[in-house]
């Protein structure tokens, strides 16, 4: 018998009638705009008044035209304005990123170039390859102001945004949502474009609002995507890494740290990894996804840039005695993500620091969490972890690594991971809208009764409820190293989950970390350019590798030295673009110029405020908060707790804090309520049991694996796109902590250990030399004895 044919790895694509492609019309006075879907099946033209200098004026044709029916309507139009001007083609482009006004003309951004960097469910994933700003108003009823110093400026500053570099949109797919709230998402019809991971949502304010629908424009998520196709001991599958930025309180380094009044946090990202298993076409899909997240330390904390200071002084504030900005911000979390809200915060400790800069910092930080889960049951506690990166690292990058990786293997068994078998185009219907179509989509009751229901829907099996956390200083390098261990454990857990066998992942010999490692130091890299103005420092990967070495090192004094001078020349501007983008600041005619302000008054402490200059009261210089290390007296046993039942609200799950629809410039709020929405009762709920969906647990044996480094094995491995494997590095002696408390002060080293982390069976005697017999019944078990 021959071989059997390999499938195409490709899913289908999908195939919706949204508009994908449009071609940009002008007459002197109005721009036409034809989009057409992928299928070139209709058209339908947008009119945009270009007679009116002050307001933005949408027509929106309700017909939909075919191929034939759309050239003869241009035929006419053609000839209606031969003798005022002609009819005349501008430029193709992809969608409308949005409308901006700064003195007086509206401007349109377009992206007149994309380019495809994947797929998730058969959904096409796209980046912005070129992008065009076009003043909307004709030239001849433009004034003075159009053309004025201060005009130019603002077009210019807006364009520090870059937007050919990492802003990602897909048409058919809310990549602003991870993989669990997508599957799980009962909405129909309704708009996302206000949720913190859509960058453009001012932008496509006033449009949304006119026209009521959102299928002129895209949905910019902005932040990191990445995937490859693996071929690992014959097994194909895809990993995909998506980091999406929070577009509140965002900035860049030292004109955005810690929290705002609403709980809004500096370098807020979410990172999602995604692994799916190749299947024929026609198959379900099984896909399993992992989030974690960065942030600033949620406290009233701040750094003054200077030119003279590389490492100015942190400013630690007061003001907030009760920590309501930090509950706002947890609070906010256990919406998105769950209860089990898990810390792991690596600032330094007294003896990792000289001049105790960091250490200040986790001490508040420790007293707000032990302030906040006064307050609250066992169940709801936030779980902390204190480990000093730094100082454990000065110790041999290995058993760094090592203890980075058992407190994720702890943090996964709590949280879990999203895992469910799904058919290609899995909730494209959620995008389209039904008040724009003439043949809407069948009503839900339509659905039910449809014989191909069970067909379209995702098998789910297990949920996520829960988040790890993870900070330190900056959120750049040191947590960009502990969510390399997290995503490493984690995949090891989604290959076992997807049924694909081999010898185990976290491994530093193995050609899939390597790749995995790879992926990682690039999202590093990306997140750092945006927040921090270079590059992240590449010490501990390349210790990791085994390749640190002369040129290694310069390249990060070369990274230091970019990072200082981007925050002491670069950075006010990028913040002030940033601002604009937003909408945060809104230029107007007789008011002070953005760059007129002092930083008291545009780098204002509150996340989508209006810059009210009129009504200005003295804030807080710069902002405040990101860093501490804890000093709780956490029990094991509140950290590790048996509990097999789900949560269906986990994840954005529902209706979230992600979902809601703040106001464009956000107010204060007069309580905690503020933050809280009402979420729809999740479609998963109808099972009602306290048991997880068939074939999964959270503590299942897929889960008990010794996930720690130390194993010698490798896979018959293949990467599409490939890249070069990195040197082998050689493992190293390796030391344990304790878990969820402070493990600073309470550490013991293993000694005489080997390379490997191999344990023994439970229950003989010396299970951990130097541990208590006890706790490495809990390290094997996740059970506190």
């Amino acid at each position: 018998m021959g071989s059997e044919p390999r499938f195409e790895p490709r899913p289908e694509l999908i195939d919706l009638p949204v508009l994908q492609k449009f071609k940009l019309y002008a007459t002197p006075s109005n721009f036409y705009l034809i989009g057409r879907d992928e299928n070139k099946s209709f058209r339908r033209i947008l009119k945009i008044d270009r007679r009116d200098q002050n307001e933005l004026n949408l027509f929106e044709d309700p017909t939909r035209y075919t191929k034939d029916e759309m050239r003869e309507l241009k035929r006419r139009m053609i000839v209606g304005n031969e003798e005022s001007g002609g009819f005349k083609a501008i430029t193709t482009c992809y969608g409308i990123i949005g409308f901006v006004r700064f003195l007086e003309p509206y401007y349109m951004l377009v992206i007149t170039k994309r380019k495809k960097v994947g797929e998730i469910c058969g959904h096409t994933v796209y980046g912005i390859a070129e992008s065009q700003m076009i003043a909307i108003p004709h030239p001849s009823i433009q004034t003075k102001v159009a053309k004025s110093e201060a005009e130019q400026r603002y077009k210019k500053l807006l364009s520090v945004v870059d937007l050919s570099k990492n802003f990602y949109f897909s048409y058919t797919y809310h990549l602003m949502y991870c993989l669990q709230k997508n599957i799980g998402n009962t909405e129909r019809g309704n708009a996302h474009d206000n949720t913190m991971f859509v960058w453009n949502s001012f932008l496509t304010r006033e449009i949304r609002k006119i026209l009521q629908n959102s299928i002129w424009t895209v949905a910019l998520v902005y932040g990191f995507f990445q995937q490859t196709k693996c071929s690992v001991s014959g097994e194909d599958f895809v990993f995909t890494i998506i980091a999406r930025r929070s577009r509140h309180y965002a900035g860049t380094r030292y004109l955005r740290r810690g929290v705002n009044d609403i709980g809004r946090v500096a370098n807020d990202v979410e990172t999602e990894q995604i692994v799916s298993k190749v299947v024929p076409a026609g198959q379900k899909i099984p896909i399993t996804s992992v989030v974690q997240i960065r942030g600033s330390i949620p406290l009233f904390w701040s750094q003054e840039a200077s030119v003279f200071n590389p490492q100015p002084e942190i400013i630690l504030n007061k003001k907030d005695a009760n920590y309501v900005a930090t509950q706002h911000h947890f609070e906010n979390l256990r919406q998105r993500y769950g209860n089990r809200i898990i810390i792991l915060n690596l600032l330094k400790t007294e003896t990792g620091e000289k001049k105790h800069r960091e250490t200040s910092l986790r001490a508040e930080f420790a007293k707000t969490i032990r302030f906040i889960n006064k307050g609250m049951d066992k169940e709801n506690r936030l779980k902390a972890i204190h480990f000093d990166l730094s100082k454990h690292y000065k110790k041999g990058a290995d058993g760094a690594f090592n203890h980075l990786c058992i407190f994720a293997r702890k943090a996964l068994e709590l949280t879990d991971l999203f895992y469910c078998k799904a058919p290609s185009g899995v909730g494209a219907e959620g995008v389209i809208y039904d008040s724009f179509f003439n043949n809407p989509i069948p009503s839900q009751d339509e659905e039910a009764s449809s014989p191909d229901k069970e067909s379209l829907n995702a098998d789910i099996f297990m949920l996520q409820n829960g988040v790890l956390r993870t900070n330190c200083i900056d959120c750049l390098d040191r947590t960009n190293f502990a969510q390399y261990a997290y995503g490493l454990v984690a995949l090891g857990h989604q290959l076992r989950t997807l049924g694909i066998s081999g010898p185990p992942v976290v491994d530093l010999n193995n050609p899939l970390a390597i790749e995995l490692m790879d992926a990682y130091q690039r999202m590093g890299n990306t997140l750092a350019l945006q927040y921090g103005g270079s590059e992240a420092h590449s010490k501990m990967f390349c210790d990791l590798r085994g390749n640190w070495n002369m040129v290694m090192r310069q390249r990060d004094i070369f990274t230091a030295v970019r990072r200082y001078y981007s925050n002491a020349y670069q950075d006010s501007d990028k913040q002030n673009a940033i601002n604009v983008f937003l909408g945060h600041f809104r230029p107007r005619l007789g008011r002070p110029a953005l760059w007129e302000l002092d930083s008291d008054q545009h780098n204002i402490g509150r996340s989508g405020s209006n810059l009210d200059i009129e009504n200005m009261r003295p804030l807080i210089r710069r902002s405040f908060s990101d860093n501490i290390l804890m000093d709780c007296d956490l029990n094991l046993e509140e950290l590790v707790r048996e509990n097999s039942q789900p949560s269906y609200e986990g994840l954005n799950g529902g209706v979230s804090g992600t979902n809601l629809e703040f106001p464009l410039y956000e107010t204060e709020p007069a309580s905690l309520s503020f933050l809280s929405v009402m979420r729809n009762e999740d479609l998963l709920r109808e099972t009602g049991s306290g048991q997880m969906f068939e074939g999964s647990s959270s503590n299942s044996d897929s889960h008990t694996p010794n996930d720690i480094p130390g194993f010698a094995h490798s896979y018959a491995t293949k990467f599409t796109p490939a890249e070069e494997i990195f040197e082998r590095c050689s493992s190293k002696s390796v030391s344990s902590d304790n878990l969820f408390t402070d493990v600073d002060e309470s550490v013991t080293s293993l000694t005489n250990t080997n390379s490997s982390f191999d344990f023994p069976i439970m229950g003989g005697s010396d299970l951990l030399p130097g541990f208590s017999n006890a706790f490495a019944r809990w390290v094997f078990s996740a059970r506190a004895w």
